[in-house]
């Protein structure tokens, strides 16, 4: 069902506290986080050995964690070191525990084989904290299966009539057609339509003058699940790579599987430090989660029909392209870790 040696985003970095513990599953996995006294950052396995208690619900105890039910202590690499009432812990006591690592304020955890957790692999979502950009961190949560969701960002035509008073504005969007091109374990989808209107926010942010624009969405969909992407758009006339009156954004989104049918869903849309304020970064965020909140409504409703009518044929069209191509990149990927 999921790929497993992999990184998957279980947290934004501000969500684990300084002193305390922070549970979240992944990929049906309950898994347990807390800092070590130096900042860095612990992942095991939320399930005391002893009778399967979650961790969560015990103490921070220094760099390890004490179970709350029995009293169980686990250090950081998940090794029990103390069991009250015994006089030595057995071999056996022991918790799971996970790499991790922490890039842009996104933390990842690697779900698979630990020897083989290459940060190499991590993906680049440099627009998180870099100074020369702005953006408002975000999360939500599905109850949906995340190749849904996957499906709806490998296809913008949504954005047309999902997004028709939001994100959108046009019809263009859906009669564009994109370029797909293979890229090391994903895809890169490039979109771009020619004298449409702008979005509303975009002219509290740039004066068009009440023209047109020409738009685009140039953006890399990864494996397991994420999409980094580049958008923006200019007066419509103004030459191609001309940014003097540009609006420029970079977008990082990235959806977690929690179990087979549910979805965490960590994004945020950055803007150019220099086109606006505090005012701009948080009007956009607030439009995303308007806009969001939209996708989750129409995914969620289309998930309910999938249930009532599990082998209902879907009928595939030219839009479909890239997220059928995505599905079946991680077919083989699961298919190459099994084998």
């Amino acid at each position: 069902m999921f790929l497993r040696n992999c990184w998957y985003v279980v947290a934004w970095d501000h969500e684990i506290p300084a002193d305390g513990l922070f549970n979240r599953t992944v990929i049906g996995e309950p898994l347990l986080l807390f800092r070590r006294a130096d900042g860095t950052i612990v992942a095991l396995e939320d399930r005391c050995c002893h009778r399967l208690a979650p961790l969560s619900k015990g103490r921070k105890e220094g760099d390890c964690v004490r179970c709350g039910y029995h009293g169980l202590k686990f250090d950081a690499e998940g090794i029990c070191i103390e069991v009250p009432g015994l006089d030595s812990v057995p071999p056996r006591a022991r918790v799971r525990s996970y790499p991790v690592a922490l890039r842009h304020a996104w933390v990842f955890v690697w779900m698979g084989d630990p020897a083989l957790a290459d940060q190499a692999l991590l993906p680049d979502n440099f627009s998180c904290d870099h100074p020369g950009w702005r953006n408002v961190p975000g999360y939500l949560h599905y109850d949906t299966p995340y190749l849904l969701i996957c499906d709806n960002l490998l296809d913008f035509s949504h954005l047309s009539y999902v997004h028709e008073k939001t994100l959108g504005g046009s019809t263009a969007i859906a009669q564009a057609r994109p370029v797909i091109d293979k890229i090391p374990r994903g895809l890169r989808v490039t979109r771009k339509v020619k004298d449409v209107p702008p979005p509303a926010y975009w002219a509290r942010a740039r004066d068009f003058g009440g023209n047109h624009v020409d738009r685009w969405f140039i953006y890399d969909f990864v494996l397991p699940g994420t999409l980094l992407m580049h958008s923006g758009g200019r007066p419509a006339g103004d030459a191609e790579g001309d940014m003097r009156r540009a609006v420029e954004l970079h977008s990082c989104q990235t959806l977690t599987p929690e179990t087979e049918t549910s979805t965490h869903y960590f994004f945020q849309q950055s803007h150019r430090a220099e086109l606006g304020g505090e005012w701009l970064t948080q009007m956009i965020h607030d439009g995303l989660i308007v806009a969001f909140n939209e996708d989750r409504d129409m995914i969620t409703a289309q998930a309910r029909n999938i249930e009532r009518a599990p082998e209902a044929p879907m009928l595939p069209l030219a839009m479909d392209a890239a997220l059928v191509q995505f599905r079946r990149l991680l077919a083989q990927a699961i298919d190459a870790e099994r084998a």
